[in-house]
């Protein structure tokens, strides 16, 4: 059976690693145990993180989500999965609906009906009432990355790139820090030796969201394949800074100090990677 690991997850689901840490610490996943005591989830934790990152992005603060989901677990059998259910948000309240029935997670109290979701479906998000600061065009242009989003994964899945490469760039065009988008667009871009294009992706990225590990990481695997060592170091160094604890920019890093001849360098990082692949640490995009 196929399994993943914390890193997986950050890059698929886009969860930030404390939240899924601390998700896990609230109990309501159970990932397995893999080499050097490395945490292993299966697909189905997949689906029940995934239900935390569509309530993050309904803007439920983090310990609610973990409080909600710790109560909704003590409240189901073992045997009910949490991603049998529709989970969804309603302002910043965690709701569930479960066989006709709709009730609040964290108290249990029962709701009158709300907007269901359709059978393939089964996690949805109802986006809170709109405030006076909130414009509906920013809104629908969440939607619409949202939407952009979802339709170049599937065609990622269907193996058509070309198309898959135009919703990307609709997704980053309708919200341009919609991370995920970026690196997966810079991925294809890279993959088909496009790599100016892939380089100017994640430099915008970072422009105009901030610092990223991943998008980092990226650019600096752009960079060295470009023949640019010093730029690559320049960026597994920043890619670092943002996640001390990403093994994978160590490894790289090393290798470029090595090929700089700077031997001290590239032993400092390569003892990194070690210390942080021994103890289950994080991997790349």
């Amino acid at each position: 059976m196929e399994s993943y690991g914390v890193a997986d997850v950050e890059r698929l689901l886009g969860l930030p690693r404390r939240t899924i840490r601390a998700l896990v610490d609230a109990g309501f996943v159970t990932p397995a145990r893999g080499p050097r005591n490395a945490l292993r989830f299966s697909f189905q934790d997949l689906i029940v993180l995934r239900t935390a990152r569509a309530l993050t992005e309904a803007n439920v603060p983090h310990r609610r989500i973990a409080t909600s989901l710790r109560a909704l677990r003590a409240k189901l059998p073992d045997s009910m999965p949490l991603s049998g259910l529709a989970i969804d948000a309603v302002g910043a309240r965690v709701v569930v609906r479960e066989r006709g029935r709709q009730w609040q997670a964290e108290s249990g109290q029962y709701l009158l009906a709300f907007a269901p979701g359709g059978a393939d479906r089964p996690i949805t998000v109802i986006e809170p009432p709109a405030t006076s600061a909130q414009k509906p065009a920013a809104r629908s242009d969440q939607r619409g990355a949202i939407d952009a989003y979802e339709r170049a994964i599937a065609l990622v899945d269907a193996n058509d790139l070309a198309a898959a490469e135009r919703a990307f760039r609709a997704t980053v065009a309708a919200d341009p820090c919609h991370l995920d988008a970026r690196i997966e667009l810079g991925r294809i871009l890279h993959e088909s030796d496009r790599l100016e294009e892939a380089e100017a992706q994640y430099r915008e990225g970072l422009a105009r969201c901030g610092t990223d590990a991943v998008l980092w990481f990226n650019l600096g695997v752009v960079l060295e394949d470009r023949g640019h060592a010093l730029d690559s170091a320049e960026a597994y160094r920043a890619s670092i800074d943002a996640d001390p604890r990403l093994a994978d920019a160590h490894y790289n890093l090393a290798l470029v100090y090595e090929s700089l001849d700077r031997p001290r360098d590239a032993i400092r990082h390569m003892a990194s990677y070690r210390r942080l692949t021994r103890k289950g640490g994080g991997g790349s995009n």
